[in-house]
């Protein structure tokens, strides 16, 4: 047997593995709850596992590569032209196509960071180099310093609103200066995963932005507000050149027939998802001003978790809340992520972060 292995690839080097949220621990303690994914905590919303178990009698035949009834189902949602759509396994999966369709070796991905850990995996995947640009002190993104740092090499530009991890969001004014001052030929992807959770008025909807300028295209999953994360769909709305190109590059029949038809029940399911939105809206803003009564410094968010700075101290408070019952996630040396559950699950979250609190 030969001793040489298989030639890989020299930008695979050095390139982290995406690490999930932590599972909730089974075992003989306190009930554990699963505050680290960002996860929904309501089951599927009326209608869909009807239409799961109506497609379950399928498994021997492929999905619908072309996803007609979902993409037929957001065109009429949104008002856009079904050139303008492109599917894929979650908007991490479009995010990564995005990517492999606008840049390699030599050119540039910029994003913020704090930001969504998967951007520089897929960015140095694909053999770009990624261009990170601190948030500002707040934790929002600065859009000034990433205008300043766009160069002849940049090809992509992710904007994550609201920030994952940090919930914040850059509003209408900042985000159409920044728009203005991107070269046509660059292309920047407004990451909107948790828009159903914004609140704030001036928080622009992407769809609306994507109307008037050719290079932006916006994400949106079926992951979190909609409760699907476990079956894995999520689509772009782009301008037609973008949109083909994202077509090009999804690997086929990705999005599997149970995604497809459980997506199109959710989207009939419109009022049961405000609804639901509405209540974990109302925790959150029970989270947060308990957390800042507690004298906690938390950033203004407008999706579905919370975030802590705790630096040095960080992987001990996760490890106090894994004692209690919660798990979060934590980024080691920076902070915490805690996603907003069930009522209880908070509860135990907002007593633990009290004692922590006292001994800061």
């Amino acid at each position: 047997m030969s001793e040489t292995s298989p030639k890989l690839r020299a930008e695979l080097e050095g390139i982290p593995t995406y690490k999930p949220g932590k599972p909730a621990a089974a075992g003989d303690g306190p009930v554990a709850y699963k505050l680290s994914s960002n996860e929904n905590p309501y089951p599927p919303l009326p209608g869909v596992l009807e239409s799961v178990g109506a497609a379950a009698g399928a498994f021997n035949r492929y999905p619908d590569m072309a996803c007609t009834g979902l993409m037929n189902e957001l065109a009429d949602r949104f008002g856009v032209p079904l050139t303008h759509l492109a599917t894929g396994t979650g908007s991490v999966g479009v995010a990564q196509q995005l990517v492999q369709a606008t840049s390699g070796p030599g050119d540039e991905v910029m994003y913020a960071w704090r930001s969504f850990e998967a951007y520089p995996i897929i960015t140095r995947i694909s053999g770009a180099t990624p261009v990170q640009v601190p948030l500002t002190p707040g934790d929002v993104h600065d859009l000034d310093a990433m205008a300043d740092a766009l160069t002849d090499r940049t090809r992509l530009v992710f904007v994550c609103n609201p920030n994952n991890p940090t919930g914040t969001a850059v509003r209408r004014a900042e985000l159409e200066r920044f728009l203005d001052r991107v070269p046509g030929d660059v292309l920047v992807v407004l990451d909107e995963a948790y828009k159903e959770f914004v609140r704030d008025v001036e928080v622009p909807d992407g769809v609306e932005l994507y109307r008037e300028r050719p290079n932006v295209c916006v994400l949106r999953t079926f992951s979190k507000a909609y409760g699907l994360a476990g079956l894995r769909v999520g689509f772009a709305i782009a301008h037609e050149p973008v949109a083909a190109a994202l077509r090009k590059t999804a690997v086929p029949f990705g999005v599997s027939q149970l995604a497809q038809d459980a997506a199109v029940a959710s989207l009939r399911a419109e009022d049961a998802l405000l609804g639901r939105v509405g209540s974990l809206v109302c925790e959150r803003t029970r989270v947060v001003d308990t957390l800042r009564g507690q004298g906690w410094t938390v950033p203004d968010t407008q999706a579905n978790f919370v975030w802590l700075r705790l630096g040095e101290r960080t992987v001990d408070f996760a490890a106090v809340c894994e004692q209690a019952g919660v798990v979060v996630r934590p980024f080691a040396g920076e902070g915490v992520r805690v996603t907003v559950g069930e009522t209880e699950a908070n509860d135990i979250f907002l007593k633990t972060a009290e004692g922590f609190r006292k001994e800061f």
